[in-house]
Order: structure tokens, then sequence, then C-alpha cells
């Protein structure tokens, strides 16, 4: 069906040359036509030229008859030239022909003869007479040549123009059976055309249709006689195929659509291991539950009798067993750390390979001790993520087991599937202990920049009322006491600020909330008024960025308890797109040199706090017009919750 055919047997080609060659027979017998229409025109115009001949002829003899009488009659003489000059272009034309119209004489062989004894009567005998008569010399000769050859030449004239018309007579003759021929291959040609359009397509065709009618009422048994060799034969015969197909596709159709079931059952398995272990490896949980988890969803689904889990430690070259099932103390206690390299797990690692293991045939005195346990077959399918390879995980079969392709590929895309999630679990871990270390790094600056300043004073105070007992000067040392205790006192009230502080909670997640809480113990701590307003709608922070937020609210409140001396305190956090949160108080404020030299502890952790979320930090003040801090949350640097 899908070979080209040779030219010569294809319908186009058959057609055509059944159409060209009824063009040629037609342009054939209308060129034919043409032509003799021609030629009749052309005799038709030469005989009315040649009948011309035997007038001028006849003219010229009656003006010689006049120059008789009156030999210098100027005005005969005249016409005698008029007439020697329209005769000379009769015997042109007549000779080589009109190019502006046809006109020529017939080519056979009778009337070129005669022709020609005309013209050379006219051009040896009557005009070299009738041209001395034009210029006044006429002799006696030649009035006697006139005389003599002008009824020969007229007689040679009427032998032409008979020749002429016999010769049209037989041209006509010809038109008018050219016609009729013509007339006859146009019916010919029609009968023929429609002959060969019903025996090359529309009988093909009639069969096509009676055959695709009996398959449309299920007689599957139909078939057609392939006649010819065309595209048609090609059509018939893929008919035929096609019936064949259908036949066979009706008569085992039960038993394919039941391989089509099962195959969309297999599929449907397959999709719905995926999604189970996609949806367990999303669960946060640890490594060893998550591997547990893993392996007995993949055991269950492919009926291994056991299984295992090993992760790779790139440092050493260890592979360390997390999870096992269904496999003997022994075997694990052998196999419970591998070497990158070291037996058939190890080389499948170190080649970061899938490998599936017929242990049937291990030699049994160089038996594996998987093979020694009974087992028929092991697979090793890796564990990776990102081109980053984290281990494999084992399938035994203590029957033989032969892994079919999209088998195979479930299982490495599963290993995929566990290599992100072990790798989740990882990033978590370290997201987790990042965060606890800059936490524990803020509280140690906390510490260090607040209670350690104040230790560091009160050992100097210790240490000069040390001297002033030494020297027993009593009055120093009663003005040194009450320093001391101050500086408990202070230290005292930052540690448990500090505590407040980083025990902190959001209340329901909500920011205003959590802020309202600070606001009402500052209120109970200090006896300061505090009034405290938000407008806006914004989307939801995350929980870091309110932390950080209420954080940074509490030190501010912190500085105005310690330093600032005010007697009001306003809050006001403003919530769109960005959010804008300004903390003002009435105190007596502090020199601009202070925020220069950045020595102040509680606004190096203000400033390291909005630094964490990605806000701008600053604080205006002036001394004896209180202090305003401000800080500003661009919509970009805003993660919602």
């Amino acid at each position: 069906m899908d070979e080209l055919l040779p030219p010569s047997q294809r319908l186009s080609s058959k057609i055509m040359g059944a159409l060209l060659s009824v063009l040629f027979l037609a342009l054939l017998a209308i060129g034919t036509t043409l032509l003799l229409s021609w030629q009749l025109e052309g005799s038709a115009a030469a005989l009315n030229e040649s009948g011309s001949l035997r007038m001028h002829a006849y003219r010229a003899n009656l003006i010689v008859e006049r120059l008789q009488t009156a030999p210098k009659n100027g005005a005969e003489r005249q016409s005698l030239l008029q007439v020697i000059k329209e005769t000379d272009v009769v015997v042109h034309l007549l000779k080589h022909g009109d190019p502006q119209r046809p006109l020529y004489l017939p080519s056979n062989a009778s009337t070129q003869e005669n022709f020609d004894r005309a013209r050379q009567r006219w051009l040896m005998h009557l005009r070299p007479a009738l041209q001395n008569m034009v210029q006044g010399q006429a002799t006696q000769a030649a009035w006697q040549t006139v005389a003599s050859q002008v009824p020969l030449y007229v007689e040679d004239v009427n032998r032409i123009v008979q020749l002429i018309e016999k010769d049209s007579e037989q041209r006509a003759t010809w038109l008018r059976n050219s016609q009729l021929a013509l007339i006859a291959l146009a019916l010919v040609g029609t009968i023929v055309l429609i002959y060969l359009m019903f025996l090359m397509i529309i009988q093909p065709v009639n069969r096509l249709q009676e055959g695709m009618q009996r398959m449309s009422e299920r007689d599957f048994e139909v078939r057609l006689t392939v006649e010819s060799k065309d595209e048609f034969g090609q059509v018939t015969q893929g008919f035929n195929d096609m019936a064949d197909k259908l036949s066979e596709l009706y008569t085992n159709l039960e038993s394919r659509v039941a391989e089509k079931t099962a195959a969309l059952e297999g599929q449907n398995r397959e999709l719905a291991l995926l999604y189970e272990i996609a949806s367990y490896l999303q669960k946060p949980q640890k490594i060893d539950q998550l591997c547990a988890g893993f392996l007995d969803r993949i055991r269950l689904y492919f009926a291994a009798d056991g299984g295992s889990v090993r992760v790779l430690d790139p440092g050493r070259g260890n592979l360390h067993m997390v999870v096992h099932q269904g496999i003997s103390k022994e075997l694990v206690e052998t196999e419970h750390c591998l070497k990158v390299g070291d037996c058939l797990c190890g080389e499948a690692v170190s080649e970061k390979i899938t490998v599936i293991h017929d242990l049937r045939k291990v030699d049994r005195q160089h038996a594996l001790q998987c093979h020694k346990e009974g087992f028929a077959a092991v697979s090793v399918f890796q564990i990776q993520t990102h081109q980053l390879h984290l281990g494999f995980f084992n399938l035994h079969f203590r029957a033989a087991k032969e892994f079919v392709k999209s088998e195979i590929v479930l299982l490495e895309t599963l290993g995929q599937m566990l290599g992100v999630a072990l790798e989740n679990v990882r990033l978590a871990t370290r997201e987790r202990e990042m965060a606890v270390s800059e936490e524990r790094n803020l509280v140690a600056q906390g510490l260090h920049d607040s209670i350690a300043q104040g230790l560091t004073f009160m050992n100097i105070q210790v240490q000069m009322l040390e001297e002033s007992l030494a020297k027993g000067d009593l009055r120093d040392a009663q003005e040194i006491a009450p320093q001391i205790r101050a500086g408990v006192q202070e230290s005292y009230e930052d540690v448990r600020e500090l505590l407040q502080n980083f025990r902190s909670r959001l209340a329901e997640g909500n920011l205003l909330r959590s802020l309202e809480t600070t606001v009402e113990k500052f209120r109970r701590q200090t006896a300061i008024e505090v009034k405290i307003s938000a407008d806006g709608d914004g989307a939801p922070l995350s929980r870091e960025h309110q932390l950080q937020i209420l954080f940074i609210v509490q030190e501010a409140l912190s500085n105005i308890r310690k330093h600032a001396c005010a007697s009001r305190v306003e809050i006001h956090l403003h919530d769109h797109h960005d959010i804008r949160l300004t903390v003002r108080d009435n105190g007596v404020g502090f020199d601009d040199s202070v925020l220069a030299g950045e020595s102040h502890v509680g606004l190096k952790i203000m400033k390291e706090r909005a630094q964490r979320v990605g806000a701008e930090f600053s604080l205006q003040t002036k001394l004896g017009e209180g202090t305003t801090v401000n800080l500003y949350l661009a919509r970009k640097q805003r993660q919602a919750a």
C-alpha cells in the first residue's frame, strides 16, 4: 500500500493519457481545418487577383487601340503606365504572396507552369511593347506584338483561374470532410472517455461503496477483487486489509478489551502508589519513619519478601541501613554498614545504576548472604535528587522476579521522590539549627550588651568598696554601697525583661493582639500611659516577620522604661500593602551623637532584628523633644503567612 506505483500504472497517468490523446486528435483535426480554411482564403485571393490580370490586359488593349489613332495623347499614355504598374503588382503578389493576408497560388505543377508561362509572356513581350508606347516610341512591331500576345496572355490567365477554382473545390471538399471527421471525433472521444471513466473510476467506486455498505452491516467477511494495479487497486487492497484487521479486532474484541482494562488498572495502581507515597513523604517526620513507611508501601505493591533502605555517608563512603523488613538479624548484622564498592549492592552504588540480580546464577560455593537465606532475586534502586546521590533501597524476592520497563521506571521515580523527601528533612533540620543558632546569638548579644555591662560596673564599684574598707574610709563605702545596690537592681530588671521578651508568643498568629498584650504588661510595670492604634487590613504576615516586629516594639518600650523618663507613649501600626510602625514617646530624648556612634545596646538589637526580615529601621530624637522609632516593611519584602 505504501509503495509508489510506476508512472505507467497510475490512474492519473491513464486518465491524462486518454485526455491528451483525445486532445491531440482534436487539435490535429482543428489544425487541419484551419489550414484548409487558410488555404481556401489564399486561393480565393489568388483567384481574385488572377481575374484582375485579364481585366488589366483588356484595358491595356483598349488603350493601345486609342493610341493608334492619337499617338500623341498624353492622358492615354498615363493610363497605360498605370495599367503596367498595377499588372506588375499583381504578378509580384501571385509570385511571392502578400505578407498582410493569405494569398498564394496552388503549389501543384500545372498551376505553377501556367503562371510561369503567363508571367514570362508579360515580362518578355507585352510589358516592353507597352512601355515603348508609354514613352512615345511605338513601332509597327510593338503594335503587332500587343495585338498577337494579348489573346495568348488572356488564355494563359484563364487557364490559371480554372486551375485555382479546381484546387479550391478540392480543398473545400477536404474542409467539409475534416469538419465531419471533427464531429465524429468529438462523438467517439466523448463515448470513449465516458467508457474509460466508467471502467477506471465509476465502477471501482461502486464496488468500494458496495463493500463499505456490507461492512457497515457487520459483514466483515466481504472482500473485493483487485482488478487493476493503479490507485484504485491499492485502495481495494487496503480495503481488504482493513476488512481483515476489523474481522480480527471484532473477533478478539473481548480479549483486547480485557488487556486494555488490565493495562489501565495497572496504570491506576501506579498512579495510586505515586500519590500515596507522595502524600506520605510530605508529612513532617523523622528519616527512619519516612523510610519505613516508604519501604512498607513498595513491598506491599511489588509483593516483595523483604527490603531495606540505606543512606550514604559521602564523607566516609559508608552505606548505613536505616530500616529493614523481612530479612534476618544475621543479614542485618552483616550488612548494617557497607562500603561503597563492596558486595553487589555497593558496586551498584559506585556505578550509580539500577541493578536486578538473579541470585540463581550465583555459584553456590561463593554464595552471598542473601542467597544463603533463600532469596532468588535482589534489586537495587538508587535514591537521588538533583544529581545528588543519597543512597539506595533493596527489594528481596524468594521467587524469581523480572521487572518490566514500566516497573523499573516507577521504582526509579519513587527513588527520586524519596531522595527529595530526605533532602527536605535535612534542609528543614539545618534551617531549624540555623534559627536556633541565630536566636542564641541574639540572646548572647543581649546578655553581653546589657547585663554584662552592668556587672562590669558593679565589679568596679566592689573593687572601690574593698579599697575604701581597707583604708577604713567608711564615708566612701557608704557612698559606693547605694550605687552597687542600684546596679544589682538594674541587672535584675534587665534579666526579667529579657526572659519576658524571649517567652513572648504570638496570640493566635495575630500581630495586633500580641502588641496589645505587650503594651498591657508595659502599663502594669511602669504606669506610663500608652495609646495603641492600627489601620488597614493587609495580608497576614509570616510568623517570623510578626515575631521580629513584636521584639522590636518590646525593645523600644524597654528603652523608654529605662532611659526616656516619658509620661506618654503612642504606638501606631499602618498595615496596607506596606507596613509602617511608629513608637513615639514624650521623654527627654538624647543627643544625635549616640546614633552616630551606635553604642546603645537597644538600638543595635532593633536594627539587627529589622535586617533579619528586610525592613528599614530609623530613629528620630532631640534632647527634650522625645524619641520616635520608625519601622518600614516594603511590599516586596513582606512574606505572607
